[in-house]
């Protein structure tokens, strides 16, 4: 058997439940006991959608209906600081933009060796638009992505 060891793990999170469950495995894989010399990163990175030009005008009166949502955003990363064991090396990321692409520049960028995400998010209205972030990111990484469903 193979044992797969990552240094650096990020994970995406929008506060659904998926990514709850992404979270949890994140963690799990960080947890992992390996002869380690540096204890692995876990990377918790949340991305706030900006509309897209190709759909902002049918879009707008939903996505500016969701202020208080939109204002919320930003917090969603404060939820999750109780649920990781302050033993682990975390670094929590804030983004704006669209999220497939932001995951993986932020990935690209900062050398993570795995990215972990859920299979589906908050985003229904986004997905019918844009397309799943999770496929756009398995097809586009250049690193392994562990779907969680």
């Amino acid at each position: 058997m193979v044992t797969l060891i990552f240094s650096k793990v990020l994970v995406a999170y929008d506060g659904s439940n998926l990514s709850k469950k992404a979270l949890d495995k994140a963690i799990a894989i960080v947890k992992e006991k390996y002869d380690y010399l540096v204890a692995p990163q876990l990377i918790v990175m949340h991305v706030i959608q900006a509309p897209s030009y190709s759909y902002a005008a049918s879009a707008a009166p939903y996505y500016f209906s969701n202020v208080s949502h939109m204002e919320t955003d930003t917090k969603v990363l404060d939820e999750v600081k109780f649920k990781i064991p302050s033993t682990l090396n975390v670094i929590y990321v804030t983004s704006r933009g669209q999220p497939a692409h932001s995951i993986l520049e932020y990935a690209h960028e900062n050398n993570c060796d795995l990215i972990v995400m859920g299979s589906r998010g908050l985003g229904a209205i986004r997905e019918f638009f844009l397309g799943s972030v999770s496929h756009n990111v398995v097809q586009n990484s250049k690193v392994p992505v562990l779907v969680v469903k």
